[in-house]
């Protein structure tokens, strides 16, 4: 992605008295009513300050969560803390419209979840009209969901001059640096869904100088390669006979954590894992051979955990988060899980770059670009 196609935000020339609305990565983990991680907030805050400080009225939109029903207010009460906040409520309804009117220079605007209707993971444009209705400018910060082709997304920088946000720019700029990494590099990929994921892994085959398979991915691969799994997650599709198995660059833990249906953890090699048994993480063993690969890399890009992080199986993905941190490497690393593992163990300035993406960041990687990203281009 040239990201001379984007308009900066910065580029804006009258930001005072306008209405800007801004889409921000919002969607945050909660639990009882309380965010449990500000990361992605924290990362939405250069941008809305830029604007605040210009006296610019912003209208802020997100979304969390899958369900309609979830809200944005936890998101809201932590915002507070962060500048001064107003809550909007229900975009297009009474109380929006009424507080918008009442917003002075630099005011901050924040309205409720963008998929409580119905009409933004469709890119209804009548949706989308509701929401650029509100303001005369749009900035996209929300590189988290640019690869979705949703009205808030894409629908309202049809309808508006738009721009990029300070956060989606460093993401871009990021990113497309290390689609042409310097060698020795080094992609490590985990989590699941191999059936999404398997051009990737082909693609950074060819671009890196190895390629490592962990999480629930390699239970697809050791599938394929004659090895038991036992009772492992595995994907809809076969891997038997693909090309890229036999990729000298492709490497593989040479450990195993399993734990049978009523525990009974234990480490084994790759062929002892039996029928009653579930793959859960990488073994100390793999931990130690990828350290002979992050210490000599010039470039890491690593995206999803080693093993079944949520469970409780996180020491592999912990264990790798240091190596790299300890690592000279340029380092981009991205994904819920993983990200998480770097906070835990607050080694956030030990990295290059953070992404505030998962999913988004893994298309970015395959693809070059995302439809938010193309909906701003020049």
């Amino acid at each position: 992605m040239d990201i001379s196609n984007l308009r900066p935000v910065t580029q804006i020339e009258h930001l005072k008295g306008t209405y800007v609305i801004v889409r921000s990565s919002l969607n945050l983990p909660v639990q009882d009513g309380v965010v449990t991680n500000l990361y992605r907030l924290h990362k939405a805050l250069p941008t809305l300050r830029y604007l605040h400080e210009a006296g610019a009225k912003i209208i802020l939109v997100g979304h969390i969560g899958r369900k309609p029903e979830e809200t944005l207010q936890p998101v809201f009460d932590e915002l507070v803390k962060l500048l001064p906040a107003q809550w909007g409520g229900v975009i297009g309804s009474q109380e929006c419209l009424q507080r918008r009117d009442l917003m002075n220079d630099g005011d901050i605007l924040m309205l409720e979840n963008t998929r409580q209707h119905e009409g933004e993971t469709t890119n209804d444009p009548a949706f989308a009209q509701s929401i650029a209705d509100l303001g005369v400018l749009y900035v996209n910060d929300a590189f988290a969901v640019a690869h979705r082709s949703h009205a808030s997304t894409v629908g309202v920088a049809a309808l508006l001059p738009s721009y990029a946000g300070l956060t989606l720019l460093q993401e871009v700029q990021k990113l497309s640096s290390v689609m042409k990494p310097t060698s020795p590099s080094l992609f490590i990929i985990g989590g699941g869904k191999f059936e999404t994921k398997m051009p990737l892994v082909e693609k950074y085959l060819g671009i890196c100088s190895r390629t490592f398979i962990g999480g629930a991915l390699v239970n697809d691969v050791l599938k394929a390669k004659g090895y038991e799994v036992g009772l492992s997650l595995v994907s809809d599709v076969s891997l038997v006979g693909a090309a890229f198995l036999d990729n000298p660059k492709l490497i593989l833990p040479v450990d195993l954590i399993v734990a049978g249906r009523t525990g009974g953890k234990r480490t084994c090699a790759l062929d002892q894992v039996t029928a009653d048994e579930a793959i859960l993480d990488a073994g100390p063993k793999t931990v130690a051979m990828l350290r002979g690969y992050t210490t000599t890399a010039a470039t890491i890009v690593w995206n999803g955990p080693l093993g079944n992080y949520e469970a409780g199986y996180g020491d592999a993905t912990e264990a790798v988060a240091r190596l790299v941190a300890e690592s000279s490497a340029i380092s981009v690393v991205g994904g819920g899980d993983t990200v998480a593992a770097i906070e835990k163990l607050g080694l956030n300035d030990q990295f290059t770059h953070i992404s505030i993406a998962g999913g988004a960041m893994l298309e970015f990687l395959e693809k070059g670009t995302l439809p938010a990203i193309e909906a701003l281009s020049i």
